[in-house]
């Protein structure tokens, strides 16, 4: 089990657009298992390999009730889009931070699991929403840029002064190995 170290917004790494995936093999398998133990570690319900500082293609989802339906995509096209829905999101890489955004209500998807294999999955409701905003990270696109100028400046801020403050406490008591 490894934990990987999530990035926080506004890190400029989350902005950077991921690279296909050339070829499912036993690295990126590993990156999958890292990113669902750290997805799951972190209480998320899904993780780009960007927000984890690795810019390929591949995105870990479980939106079930007992965290044991792993969906792995790998690099996900979204082929059809249908109908508009808004919900709340939040986000691993801005923690605390929850507003309505607007997302497609029903999505159809092509991508390739953990094990190499081309695969279709239409889906709607909390699944669509979730497809869609952890390929937005592939595409280095935060949540928060659907936002108002307003929200994005208070988010930033508050995140930058979370950031300062933890490196102010870190100072004060270095970690204890």
């Amino acid at each position: 089990m490894a934990y990987l170290t999530i990035l926080s917004y506004p890190d400029p790494r989350l902005y950077r657009k991921a690279a296909p995936v050339q070829s499912v093999d036993d690295s990126v398998r590993a990156l999958v298992r890292d990113m669902a133990d750290t997805m799951y570690a972190a209480r998320g319900v899904g993780l780009a390999a960007t927000q984890v500082d690795v810019h390929k293609r591949v995105i870990v989802i479980d939106i079930s009730e007992a965290r044991d339906h792993l969906l792995t995509l790998i690099n996900p096209v979204i082929v059809e889009k249908e109908g508009t829905q808004y919900s709340e999101e939040g986000c691993l890489s801005v923690p605390g931070v929850y507003d309505r955004v607007e997302r497609a209500q029903r999505v159809k998807i092509q991508a390739l699991g953990s094990t190499g294999e081309s695969f279709e999955l239409v889906a709607e409701q909390m699944l669509a929403v979730c497809i869609q905003h952890e390929m937005d990270h592939l595409e280095g696109k935060v949540f928060v840029d659907y936002l108002s100028r307003l929200k994005q400046a208070r988010i930033r801020a508050r995140m930058e002064k979370q950031l300062r403050k933890s490196v102010k406490t870190s100072a004060i008591h270095p970690p204890i190995f």
